[in-house]
């Protein structure tokens, strides 16, 4: 079973693997101040879950036959932690954690290619194995990510916007009359009260800046739409999923794909 984890800015996504097939996906939330021992706990707890209950794992096991751990992250300080588990807990296991200099396959075509995040550079493996020719990955999160894959299966470059929920947080602080609310489709883009105001923006205004920038993306890449595989992912992507005109595949398993991709190319 390979074990990839995924730490983003809120959230953590966790997926077992056996094989090609995710067997189990866990999502909890991303703690900085997380130890080494917590993680160790947190895995161990999660993975548990994955087993026969009455099966008793010997001490510094996950429980589960590990044969490798696949690690990205866009939070240094986690990042930290975690590969102090690595080294502590699991020494004997192969693994691999995805950073600059690490073989993806994926030629970053930019200015400085150390800057893109490994996320970014995973979900765009990932895209370009399962869909072929140019895709879009449109990753909604904690920012809302454009990767742009050319259909050679370059990372040709991208874009970032600020994402939903801290979008909302910002306006919350800085509208003395505003608060924060649950995402969820209003009954009508024209609202009737503040609450589905502010839902009416957050869900129809960030569907049309996914279906703005594809666009234009697709414009300035000279390359037919039907030629072009827009693939959307991140945990907030189901928020405006349903009202994006632009978005041909919904994976939520991206990265995680993208992470086993990785580790059987490396390991």
């Amino acid at each position: 079973m390979l074990l990839c984890v995924d730490i983003g800015n809120s959230h953590t996504v966790l997926g077992l693997f056996d094989g090609d097939r995710l067997e189990h996906r866990w999502r909890v939330t991303t703690e900085e101040r997380r130890t080494a021992d917590e993680w160790f706990v947190l895995l161990r707890g999660l993975l548990r879950g994955a087993t026969d209950p009455t099966h008793e794992a010997p001490p510094g096991s996950l429980g589960v036959p590990t044969t490798g751990i696949a690690v990205c992250s866009t939070v240094p300080m986690v990042l930290h932690e975690v590969r102090q588990v690595l080294s502590r807990y699991f020494d004997d296991v192969p693994h691999l954690v995805v950073e600059p200099g690490v073989r993806t396959g994926v030629p970053v075509l930019m200015d400085n290619p150390r800057e893109v995040g490994t996320d970014r550079i995973v979900n765009a493996l990932a895209a370009f194995h399962l869909y072929e020719g140019p895709c879009i990955v449109v990753d909604v999160g904690t920012a809302t990510t454009f990767d742009v894959v050319s259909v050679r299966g370059e990372y040709v470059g991208g874009a970032i916007a600020p994402g939903i929920e801290i979008s909302l947080e910002a306006l919350g602080r800085r509208g003395a009359q505003l608060r924060r609310v649950e995402v969820v489709r209003p009954r009508s883009v024209i609202a009737k009260n503040t609450v589905e105001a502010l839902q009416s923006g957050a869900v129809y205004g960030f569907a049309s800046q996914v279906d703005g920038v594809v666009t234009r993306i697709v414009d300035e890449l000279g390359v037919a739409r039907s030629d072009l595989t827009v693939v959307a992912t991140g945990g907030l992507a189901p928020v405006v999923l349903d009202e994006c005109t632009q978005v041909d595949v919904h994976e939520p398993s991206l990265t995680l794909i993208g992470l086993r991709l990785v580790f059987e190319r490396s390991c």
